[in-house]
């Protein structure tokens, strides 16, 4: 795992997140596993591997829809550059 890991924000009830973090609910129901498990993958990729083939390795190899797979690589790497 990556030494700058990226901790998934926490959401409270009957709040609205804004940005790429908007897509998180929806990525765990969709995919069934945590946030927290895609944000450490697109973290752990984004060490060697620019934006775009992050995205398109989320979707080959894993499944998630595009709007999915960048929202969460733009959060990641917002986090990352900080």
């Amino acid at each position: 795992m990556t030494e700058h890991r990226v901790l998934a924000p926490v959401i409270a009830d009957g709040e609205k997140p804004k940005g790429p973090a908007s897509y998180f609910p929806s990525i765990e129901k969709a995919y069934g596993r945590p946030v927290q498990a895609w944000l450490d993958l697109a973290a752990d990729r984004l060490d060697h591997h620019p934006h775009m083939e992050v995205v398109t390795w989320l979707k080959d190899d894993h499944g998630l829809g595009h709007g999915h797979a960048n929202a969460i690589v733009a959060y990641v790497k917002a986090k990352l550059t900080g």
